[in-house]
């Protein structure tokens, strides 16, 4: 009997085709955003939106803020392919569901995968409407995507993560910041199950294993990317102080008005990078 693993497979060379058939450009940067991160659409041209539902294999989103499209378009000259949301583990989703259309991403062409996230800020520098450059993550979830069934086209069962978050591609953003004007820092993400939001008493925690940003995302899609070869970049948006650092209580509602704000300056950093993400790759091949 065939595994889950294979059908997962066989479904996502199905989906690769499906998108071939509507957009015949091969998108060479995958872009996964946020919680009410929609706005870094801005700027996208020649889009062609592709629903969710209409994609062979793509679990539906059930969480307010993450709209379950696929945008595929160009960013300045570079062919982009842009999930406007995500699946979570807290949405009941298995880890081999939700890290499925960043799979299918790399299948299409995709060499580098730019994930995106809501974050509520632990360290002194991750306040509101700034924004994180991943450097590392803290994996609290419970869950790895490359566990159970290998299924040897994905690639590797034991996959180094010395270097999970590509190092040039971090230096690359943290510049475009700087020269932009925005508030960008550098630090450790922390990905818990959720969907509750974590106390006080776990945030100290957090502080002290060196968390300086802490989410329900990111990481499952990062371990399978790196699996496939794809180079990953991620980028938290702060849109609280975490649980016990700030005066109000945390609402998703909140999470995702200051996100929609923040989109906007995330949408010019994403535009002033593309080319250079895309030159990065150009000159290491």
């Amino acid at each position: 009997m065939p595994s889950k693993q294979s059908a997962d497979y066989s479904q996502a060379r199905r989906a690769v085709q499906y998108l071939a058939a509507r957009w015949p450009v091969v998108p060479r940067v995958g872009i996964m955003l946020g919680s009410g991160l929609g706005g870094a659409l801005q700027g996208l041209g020649r889009a062609r939106r592709v629903p969710w539902k209409s994609v062979p294999g793509f679990p539906l989103p059930t969480v307010p803020g993450h709209g379950g499209g696929l945008v595929l378009g160009f960013l300045g000259k570079v062919p982009v392919a842009v999930l406007t949301g995500r699946v979570h583990l807290y949405e009941g989703f298995a880890p081999r569901q939700v890290v499925f259309p960043a799979r299918v991403l790399a299948l299409a062409g995709v060499h580098t995968l730019v994930a995106t996230c809501a974050a509520g800020g632990i360290s002194p520098r991750a306040t509101p409407g700034s924004m994180m450059v991943v450097s590392d993550h803290l994996n609290f979830q419970g869950a790895n995507p490359l566990a159970g069934f290998q299924d040897q086209p994905w690639g590797a069962r034991f996959v180094d993560m010395t270097q999970a978050y590509d190092p040039a591609l971090q230096r690359c953003v943290l510049k475009a910041a700087r020269a932009l004007g925005l508030k960008c820092f550098q630090g450790v993400y922390a990905s818990l199950l959720g969907p509750s939001y974590e106390t006080p008493a776990e945030i100290r925690a957090l502080r002290r294993l060196g968390a300086a940003a802490v989410g329900m995302s990111t990481v499952q899609e990062v371990i399978a990317a790196r699996q496939m070869g794809v180079r990953a970049l991620a980028i938290a948006v702060i849109t609280n102080r975490a649980a016990g650092l700030g005066p109000k209580h945390l609402r998703h509602e909140d999470v995702l008005d200051l996100g929609r704000t923040a989109g906007r300056d995330l949408a010019r950093l994403l535009s002033a990078v593309m080319p250079t993400l895309d030159a990065e790759k150009q000159l290491r091949s």
